[in-house]
């Protein structure tokens, strides 16, 4: 039975990592009720679906994925008549890959729902800041950082994360890093397959579609998880948010964090990070509330025994370049 809770307090900032590094993805049905929207804002949902043109709907892939990763959630978004961009994320640097978002967006006309995934939602925390045709941010398990806040440091807050077991490797246990010349850090980071099923999918997929997954999936530089946020857009836009309770990858407590403060309408799905790949109707389900569509929630229809609940955060794993090590400071 779905339920959704309004998000409370704000929590401090997290003390976090030395040179840490981290990853995202995920989607199913459950919704009930709407809550709030960004601070400051209205808590009214967008209302793009009500007028003559629905907002256009923008997808952003975080680590470890590429844009295909949505490719059920644009089927069902375009079944109803979204048009929709599932954008490339080029996971080199946050400034750089909201900047090219942010161009991205500016040759979009009309209203957008925007949507981040893992690390892709502090690419859209950063790219919407300032750009009034956004009218709604989702976070799907994604970051939303607040200014001068890296994802690494985000992911660190908490306990839930799998990408390391041993707090002093060099390199997180989960990771491979790939030396890219230079600066010994300048590294791209690759999630183990002999890992992939276990912290970026909770082990909910057959083994056939985890190796695929898996070899497929695209890099992130450890710079990119390291770099601070500049612009926080979800203090100024109304933002929906999902919590997968069992992310191993940012970890479950780390993306209720970030709901919470970011006052979010919350939803909390059992799914692991790479909800699309498990979960995509729950995934469909929260961008449409977002977008002002008002489709019966898919829980309400029986279709779904998965629990919404309103109160959660977003954000990535731990990963890191050579000398990277993840330490966090609990708060």
């Amino acid at each position: 039975m779905a339920h959704i809770r309004r998000a409370l307090a704000r929590r401090a900032l997290p003390l976090a990592v030395l040179l840490p590094a981290a990853a995202l993805l995920a989607a199913g049905p459950s919704l009930a009720s709407e809550g709030g929207g960004g601070s400051g804002s209205s808590t009214a949902p967008a209302d793009g679906a009500s007028g003559s043109a629905k907002p256009t709907i923008v997808l952003v892939h975080g680590y470890w994925a590429d844009a295909s990763g949505w490719d059920r959630i644009v089927e069902s978004l375009q079944a109803r008549g979204y048009p929709v961009v599932a954008t490339a994320n080029p996971l080199r640097s946050l400034s750089g890959d909201a900047d090219y978002l942010a161009a991205r967006l500016k040759t979009i006309e009309g209203p957008v729902v925007l949507v981040g995934h893992s690390y892709g939602g502090a690419v859209i925390t950063n790219a919407a800041a300032g750009n009034p045709n956004v009218e709604s941010l989702v976070y799907i398990a994604g970051f939303a950082p607040d200014k001068g806040e890296t994802a690494f440091q985000l992911a660190a807050k908490y306990p839930g994360s799998r990408v390391t077991d041993d707090p002093d490797a060099p390199v997180p246990t989960a990771l491979n890093a790939v030396p890219l010349g230079g600066e010994a850090t300048n590294v791209d980071l690759y999630l183990k397959p002999e890992k992939f099923g276990e912290v970026f999918l909770s082990d909910r997929l057959d083994a056939n579609r985890t190796r695929v997954l898996a070899a497929t999936q695209r890099p992130a530089t450890a710079a990119s998880g390291n770099e601070p946020t500049r612009a926080v857009a979800w203090r100024t836009i109304p933002s929906w948010y999902l919590v997968a309770t069992d992310d191993r990858t940012i970890g479950t407590d780390n993306l209720r964090f970030m709901a919470e403060r970011a006052k979010a309408t919350t939803v909390e799905v059992d799914a692991p990070h790479a909800v699309m790949e498990t979960n995509p109707a729950d995934v469909t389900e929260l961008i449409l509330r977002a977008a002002g569509d008002s489709r019966p929630s898919l829980a309400e229809t029986g279709t779904s025994g998965r629990t919404a609940v309103l109160g959660g955060a977003a954000v990535l794993a731990v990963a890191a370049g050579t000398v990277i090590t993840v330490r966090a400071r609990r708060t």
